[in-house]
């Protein structure tokens, strides 16, 4: 059931089993943190993390790459403490926070990367919040989306209007940050991310629901 809850509140609760259920659980998820880390670009020395929890997807990007440095930003702090102490040689700058409000700076990143964090979100967030992603990144840089994405708008629609359906039944504005996934197709995902900036952006990956998006600057 797609139940709604506290952003921070999910998955603090959930920090102790969250890889046990990232890995196992959700179909796609093991083979596509391997992929994602296969399409990291061999240049990059700098890499952004957006909503990193514990670093699934950095366990496999430091295995190929085990010196570049990391800024991975999160909501959690129990998920941040996690990976603090699981990759504690590594060169990681960690930022407990929103993504959406942490600024990002202009062309500091080789590689962006996120893991199945924005499918909780409208199109008018996520188009501004990847403008700010394109800015970050060096020119020829990319962006690797891995996400919760469905194929028919009629399936976008239902869980969007149930999301709004819910908040307004609970009185939640629409701004806070509560967990309840809301799925876009993977054309709408590709359009908003042209929209923003990004030069072409593609489907590299599908397994189930679970999908790889590369967006180049």
């Amino acid at each position: 059931m797609n139940e709604i809850e506290k952003m921070s509140d999910f998955f603090t609760s959930r920090v102790d089993t969250y890889d046990e259920h990232m890995l196992n659980d959700v179909e796609g998820c093991k083979e596509a943190y391997i992929k994602m880390a296969e399409l990291v670009p061999e240049n990059t020395e700098n890499l952004l993390d957006l909503g990193c929890g514990t670093g699934l997807e950095l366990d496999e990007i430091f295995k190929i790459y085990p010196n570049i440095e990391v800024t991975g930003i999160d909501l959690t702090r129990a998920m941040l403490d996690k990976l603090g102490e699981k990759h504690h040689d590594k060169k990681l700058n960690l930022i407990h926070g929103s993504y959406f409000d942490v600024p990002l700076g202009e062309s500091i990143f080789d590689c962006a990367v996120s893991f199945q964090t924005m499918h909780h979100f409208s199109h008018e967030a996520k188009t501004e919040l990847y403008t700010k992603i394109r800015q970050s990144l060096k020119d020829g840089g990319v962006y690797i989306e891995c996400d919760y994405m469905v194929e028919s708008q009629k399936e976008e629609d239902f869980w969007y209007a149930e999301n709004d359906r819910i908040r307004k039944k609970l009185g939640i504005a629409s701004g806070e940050f509560y967990h309840f996934d809301t799925p876009c197709t993977i054309d709408n995902q590709t359009a908003m991310l042209k929209k923003a900036g990004f030069e072409r952006a593609e489907k590299v990956f599908r397994i189930e629901n679970t999908t790889i998006i590369v967006a180049y600057k």
